[in-house]
């Protein structure tokens, strides 16, 4: 699915309300504050690839606006080969990032895949963390989602499928 019709949506909604814009990378994404040289907050996805930009957007959606001063959020990041002890850490601070992805992802009527984000070492997703993001999802939409994720969510569905209404049945594990 084509990115800039994702970036003009986003854009036209959030940097107006946090000087923050959407923005096409060449490599790896990062989340830059703004600047003496930006005037506005960046995220910045990788590729060009519509589920980056929405797994960029859900982090930012969850980091809040003090972390949203920091260089990618302050997150701690371990790259590709991570054990096992730091894979299950990496799930763990993942849940609601994932299940804010997974709803953008359903609001925009794209798949949704678990990232894992190891590759290297060849573990997948494992079926706790599936299931605590699912259970995140039900959670975020049986109490309400956060402030900028349900603007995010709603201006997708209005976009890419008017009228539309999410349902638990839409976040369902795989069997």
């Amino acid at each position: 699915m084509p990115a800039n019709p994702l970036i003009s949506l986003f854009n036209t909604a959030f940097i107006p309300l946090h000087q923050t814009e959407l923005v096409r990378g060449d490599d790896e994404p990062i989340y830059l504050p703004k600047d003496n040289e930006h005037a506005l907050n960046r995220i910045i996805f990788a590729h060009g690839f519509f589920a980056s930009a929405l797994h960029e957007i859900a982090h930012w959606c969850v980091a809040g606006q003090e972390r949203r001063k920091l260089e990618d959020f302050g997150y701690w990041y371990q790259p590709d080969g991570r054990s096992a002890e730091r894979q299950a850490e990496f799930e763990r601070v993942e849940i609601k990032p994932q299940a804010l992805e997974w709803i953008f992802s359903v609001s925009a009527n794209v798949p949704f895949e678990f990232s894992a984000d190891n590759l290297e070492a060849r573990l997948g997703a494992s079926p706790s963390f599936k299931t605590n993001v699912q259970k995140q999802v039900l959670d975020y939409l049986a109490k309400g989602l956060p402030k900028d994720a349900a603007i995010w969510s709603n201006r997708l569905i209005k976009h890419y499928r008017p009228g539309y209404q999410l349902s638990p049945n839409d976040f369902q594990l795989e069997k």
